[in-house]
C-alpha cells in the first residue's frame, strides 16, 4: 500500500469519523512477513473471534493449518469442500445424528447454493490481516473491513452510494460471518462496478462481536474511489458533524 495513500486515509477517517475504530485489511501473500502466523496447534475456533486482536493492532497471518474452521478453509480458499452432510448441517439436521443450524429451509436448497459458490486460488499463499495504520508498502490489500456501529455504517453506506445511480453500491447478501469480509470482497473486485458488503448477521459469529456491532466490507477498487469522494460529500456537512459528535 503507497505511503500516500496510507496516510490520507488516516486523516481523512480522522477527520470526518473521529474516535471511530480504524478497519483493517487482508490480503494473500507467498509469506507471513512481519505478521504474528497463527497457531496450528488449536483445535475448533472461529476466525471472527480471532480477529478481535487485529482490530487490537496486531497483525495476523493464516495457512490453511492455522484456520480453527471448515468454513473460513471453505470460504478463503483452502478448501474446495465442506464438512460431510453439510447441507443437512445448515439446515434441518439428521434426526438422532446431527442437529442442524436451521439457517436455510431444506437440504435441497443448501446443494443448490453450494452449486453457485466459486474457488478462490488461495493454495500456497497465506491470507494476512492487519489494521490500516499497520499497513506496509509491500502489502496490497483485497478489501478493507469496517467493525462499526450503526452510525458509522450509515456514514460509510452512504458514502459508498454517492456516486451510484441505481442507489445498490452496498449488499448484504446470506453468509457466515468469514464469507461476507473475503470472500464476498474479493469478487466484487473482479467486477467493473464493485459493491460493499454489510455483514456480520450470522447468529454463530455474533458472539465474537459486541451487540452494536456490524461488518462493512469494501473491495479495495471501491475503497479507493470512496476515500477520493470524502471531502465533496455530505462528510462536509453540518449534518454529519452532528452525527460525528454522539460518534465521539
Amino acid at each position: 500500500m503507497e505511503r500516500k495513500i496510507k496516510n490520507e486515509f488516516l486523516l481523512k477517517w480522522k477527520k470526518f469519523f473521529g474516535k471511530a475504530e480504524l478497519p483493517f485489511v487482508y490480503f494473500y501473500s507467498s509469506t507471513p512477513g512481519t505478521a504474528t502466523l497463527a497457531d496450528e496447534s488449536k483445535e475448533w475456533s472461529c476466525i471472527i473471534c480471532e480477529l478481535a486482536r487485529v482490530r487490537k493492532g496486531e497483525s495476523l497471518a493464516y495457512n490453511e493449518a492455522g484456520l480453527g474452521c471448515g468454513g473460513s478453509k471453505r470460504y478463503f480458499g483452502y478448501s474446495k469442500g465442506m464438512r460431510p452432510n453439510f447441507e443437512y448441517f445448515l439446515s434441518c439436521g439428521i434426526p438422532g445424528e446431527m442437529e442442524g443450524e436451521r439457517y436455510i429451509r431444506t437440504p435441497e436448497m443448501v446443494r443448490e447454493i453450494m452449486k453457485k459458490m466459486q474457488n478462490i486460488p488461495a493454495e500456497g499463499k497465506y491470507i494476512v490481516f492487519k489494521r490500516w495504520d499497520k499497513l506496509e508498502e509491500q502489502d496490497e490489500p483485497e478489501g478493507v473491513i469496517f467493525f462499526a456501529t450503526p452510525d458509522v455504517l450509515s456514514g460509510l453506506f452512504t458514502l459508498a452510494n454517492f456516486d451510484q445511480v441505481d442507489g445498490d453500491g452496498v449488499i448484504a447478501p446470506f453468509g457466515s460471518g468469514c464469507s461476507s469480509i473475503v470472500y464476498r470482497t474479493y469478487f466484487e473486485n473482479s467486477k467493473d462496478n464493485p459493491r460493499a458488503i454489510l455483514g456480520m448477521f450470522d447468529c454463530s459469529a455474533r458472539p465474537c462481536v459486541p451487540k452494536d456491532i456490524l461488518s462493512f466490507s469494501i473491495p479495495i477498487k471501491k475503497f479507493i474511489t470512496m476515500m477520493g469522494n470524502m471531502d465533496e460529500s455530505f462528510l462536509i456537512t453540518e449534518t454529519w458533524e452532528t452525527v460525528k459528535k454522539r460518534i465521539n
